[in-house]
This record gives C-alpha cells, structure tokens and sequence, in this order.
C-alpha cells in the first residue's frame, strides 16, 4: 500500500500518488536497464549466420530458409522458440505484412516479417534496437538528410537503433528474420495502433493479443524476463 494522499484534492492526490510510483520504481528499472544484456539468450552475430546459412542453401525459397532457422533456432532454445508457423497480418506505421512470432519475451522478440507484395511505412521509434535480417527480396530505408536510400539486400541487417526512426519500403515481396532487444512491451502499442485506429481487425487484434501474450508469459514461466 502506498501512503495515505485522501487529505489533498483530487489532482493533486492524482499527482503525488504518480509521483510516488515513480520514485518507488525508478531505481528497480534503472537496475534493470543498466543488466539488460544478462537477459537476453540469443547472440546477435548467430542470427546472421544463421540467416546467410539458410539463403545459402536454399536460394530463394522463403519457406525452407524460414524452417531451416526455425530448426537450429530450437535445438539451441528448445524451451523458448515457437514452432507452430502461424502467420498473422500486421499493420503498423501504415505498412501491412504478416508475422509469424518465432519468440516473445519481455527484453526480446524474434520474428519472420514480410509480404509477397511490398509495402512501406514509418519504422517506429522503439525501446529496443531492432535487428532485420534480409532473407528474401529488398528492404530501402530513408532516414532525414540524406539523398540516397538505405538498400539491403538477401544476407544484409539493417539496424535500427533503438529511439531512432526512418521510413522503409519493400519495393516488392520480401522477408525478414526481425530481431528486437530491449523493452519489448512498449512496443506492442506500435503494432496495435493501426489496427484501433484504421484497420479495426478484431480478429487479427485478437491473434495478436493471444499468441504474443502466450508467449511473453511462457518465457516468463521457464524463467526467460
């Protein structure tokens, strides 16, 4: 229980109790910010590796590269990687495309993104450094200032650091190992924005919802924050 504000008027009660809750949690999430890195269970150059390995052996076809990972990916973390290769749409930043959820915890998310038919939109600016590894097709980026695009093609990552923002297009299809360290929960609000606001697709709203909480409290059981 906190202490007892009810002598105060409303906004005032309203403040303080904020401002309690603040000071009280303050030094717990600086803790954690300053250890994020013990948190975190997979290795960034793996991922890369992994993902030229798969676009080594099999080219252009998306579905086997995307089971290739996924197969590794689970012999190393049997107990934190997804197998059940559900694709949900996405919209987000006014770009659309479907996500299959390999992995959602608090500090990290590790999905399949893409479309077979392009799209563009606003990156976000995010909690967490975003890692997207280009399996199939093109992903440009343009950030303000410069004259030419930002292009990565098949093997290529394009970073995305965390509190920065650009825009981003897939001229045509492509797909993408996306991987995201950081404060995951913030932003969940950046993925379901479009679809309360534009889209209204309670249903995929609703998929989301299920598949992304199951797997953030999941990890949660098996001790992964």
């Amino acid at each position: 229980m906190g202490p007892d504000f009810s002598r105060f008027s409303g906004l005032t009660r309203l403040l303080l109790t904020v401002g309690f809750w603040v000071t009280l949690f303050s030094p717990v999430v600086y803790l954690l910010e300053r250890n994020l890195e013990f948190f975190y269970i997979f290795d960034k150059d793996h991922l890369h590796d992994l993902a030229k390995r798969g676009i080594a052996a099999h080219g252009n076809d998306t579905r086997s590269i995307v089971h290739y990972i996924t197969s590794e990916l689970h012999e190393r973390y049997p107990a934190n990687v997804n197998l059940d290769e559900e694709f949900i749409f996405n919209n987000a930043g006014g770009a659309m495309g479907a996500m299959y959820i390999i992995h959602a915890s608090v500090t990290e998310y590790l999905i399949i993104f893409g479309t077979t038919i392009g799209t563009e939109g606003h990156t976000g600016r995010h909690t967490a450094d975003d890692y997207f590894h280009i399996l199939t097709g093109e992903q440009w980026a343009y950030a303000p200032g410069d004259y030419e695009p930002e292009i990565y093609p098949p093997g290529s990552v394009h970073h995305l650091h965390r509190g920065t923002v650009k825009q981003y297009k897939m001229p045509e299809g492509c797909f993408a190992l996306e991987y995201a360290r950081g404060w995951i929960p913030p932003m969940l609000f950046f993925g379901f924005a479009d679809g309360l606001s534009s889209t209204l697709d309670v249903q995929t709203l609703w998929r989301t919802t299920w598949v992304t909480g199951r797997q953030i409290v999941g990890n949660l059981l098996v001790g992964k924050f």
